[in-house]
């Protein structure tokens, strides 16, 4: 049994966005996502860190659901900014159910477990979030979410997963920041940056918390092992 994270899939199986027009590391993206999971055993847990659909709605993102449920491994999925088909924990879940996808979950509000360790975790902010118009409701939203899946860990040990970053070279989101060191989470993981800002991704510890970029083109489409 082993634990990996991997972000950013991009599927666009049920709509028209695929990724493979951007080139370079995109091109076959789908074929390469399944070649990387190949090394995944069934009894194996995954991290999927946002913007895994191009899908507008759940019923559009149907047969990315499918690929992803396919692939070995148990998959943990949370919300990306491009993720326009996610709703309510409840509907999500039942659509899952309601398709046979018996290998997803949502982290959205709570905490997954493996083994002895809580899997936490929420979309997170960037600083475009306010170019773009959120602003501070959004923004005090996604802190008491995250707050809310490390409260709900207790006193296990804390991973943290998130979409986007809470630091990079230039930038901090303090408040993300200040979260994960005071519930003590021992390592975050975060996608959102891709192509040339990969060179901005800062890994290793901060302040007591060890951090890793792992989207999908950063890592070749193979998700990152990060625990046996």
């Amino acid at each position: 049994m082993a634990l990996y994270a991997i972000g950013d899939t991009h599927l666009s199986l049920g709509a028209d966005k695929p990724m493979d027009v951007f080139g370079g590391g995109w091109s076959g993206y789908v074929d390469k996502l399944r070649a990387g999971f190949a090394e995944i055993d069934p009894e194996d847990t995954v991290v999927l860190c946002g913007d895994l659909s191009w899908g507008m709605s759940l019923e559009q993102a149907r047969e990315d659901f499918a690929f992803l449920d396919a692939l070995p491994g148990r998959k943990i999925l949370l919300k990306g900014n491009h993720d326009y088909w996610w709703t309510t924990a409840a509907k999500m879940e039942r659509f899952f159910a309601e398709n046979g996808f018996s290998t997803l979950e949502i982290l959205h509000n709570n905490c997954r477990l493996y083994g002895s360790l809580a899997l936490c975790g929420t979309r997170g902010w960037f600083y475009e979030e306010d170019r773009e118009g959120h602003g501070a409701k959004i923004f005090n939203r996604e802190l008491i979410r995250l707050e809310a899946s490390l409260k709900a860990a207790g006193e296990r040990e804390k991973y943290c997963f998130l979409h986007y970053p809470p630091l990079y070279q230039g930038y901090r989101c303090q408040e993300i920041i200040d979260l994960l060191e005071r519930y003590q989470v021992s390592r975050c993981f975060y996608g959102h940056l891709h192509g040339g800002s990969h060179r901005l991704a800062i890994s290793g510890r901060q302040g007591g918390v060890d951090y890793d970029l792992v989207s999908a083109d950063y890592l070749s489409f193979r998700p990152k092992k990060i625990l046996d």
